[in-house]
């Protein structure tokens, strides 16, 4: 990746499926709510992955502000929409790998960059090229374009993708992306083509790899069990599946009355019996309450 072929894409950005073809480089901004000025959120240890990602040290999370998908229930509302976050350089942006490095992160954790590609693309470069050893983490909501994702080809060693809905009328109501699944689909094939099979080191720290994770919503279970059966009878235990059941029921959701309760307990359960009952092994669950809106970080520019 060179300069000029970052401007390139981004001056008629196609960077996602939205391709909303937006000059961000002269200062529009595209569906994702962002010009071409990279706003970052956060930049912290977060203890709250899965816990090959997280282990005790903490992944040096990275959380960009602005998102081309826009759940209407997102736990992140506020910079998913760009409305939090400062705008640094690359160069700086660079400087927060080594600070995230040198504080003992167990990796680089690039939350919802889909839409800074480009510019983040360059910036890992410069990173590995001065002496950044930790994996980088690519951590997205899935609704993404393989053209885009070859960028990271050689830069992302861990791919982290929801696979959030395969019903395309579900897609269609929460995130208005009734092409979410197909999208999503070949965005996974080419993010495992890239990480490949399942690397740890001798901590049970994963190096490589690609880690699905799955939120599941109350009353849709047919839905996620669609999800997992797609995973298992693509990926089998090629991959890790992160089934989870911390959806918070939030106030930005009240045009939605289905999403103003929490996943039950029992309808947890049945899913987690339904993954077992089709064998899959290599999986991440969640225990206790996890749906408390105490597990979303503070996006006060901590970091940054």
């Amino acid at each position: 990746m060179q300069q000029n072929e970052m401007d390139a894409l981004l001056r008629a950005c196609r960077l996602c499926p939205r391709s909303c073809a937006a000059n961000r480089l002269a200062g529009e901004k595209g569906v994702c709510g962002c010009d071409s000025n990279l706003q970052i959120a956060r930049a912290a240890l977060h203890m709250w992955e899965e816990p090959c990602i997280s282990g005790e040290e903490g992944s040096g999370t990275v959380f960009f502000a602005g998102c081309a998908l826009g759940c209407v229930f997102c736990q992140n509302r506020k910079i998913a929409r760009a409305r939090a976050g400062r705008i640094v350089s690359r160069e700086r942006l660079v400087e927060i790998f080594f600070a995230l490095q040198q504080q003992g992160a167990n990796n680089i954790n690039l939350v919802t960059a889909g839409h800074y590609i480009p510019q983040v693309a360059l910036a890992l470069q410069e990173a590995r090229a001065a002496g950044l050893c930790i994996p980088v983490v690519y951590n997205s909501g899935g609704y993404e374009l393989p053209e885009s994702l070859k960028l990271l080809d050689g830069l992302v060693d861990i791919y982290l993708p929801d696979l959030k809905y395969a019903s395309p009328a579900l897609s269609q109501r929460y995130a208005h992306a009734e092409d979410y699944f197909p999208r999503a689909c070949a965005a996974l094939e080419e993010m495992f083509r890239q990480a490949g099979e399942p690397v740890f080191d001798e901590r049970g720290i994963l190096q490589r790899g690609m880690v699905v994770r799955h939120l599941a919503l109350p009353g849709q279970g047919e839905d996620s069990k669609a999800i997992l059966r797609y995973l298992w009878e693509t990926y089998g235990d090629r991959i890790y599946i992160s089934l989870m059941s911390q959806y918070t029921p939030l106030p930005h959701c009240r045009d939605f009355p289905e999403l103003q309760r929490k996943l039950s307990d029992a309808e947890y359960e049945e899913l987690i019996d339904y993954a077992v009952g089709l064998g899959i092994e290599n999986g991440f669950i969640q225990e206790g309450d996890a749906a408390e809106e105490s597990f979303i970080p503070a996006f006060d520019c901590s970091g940054v």
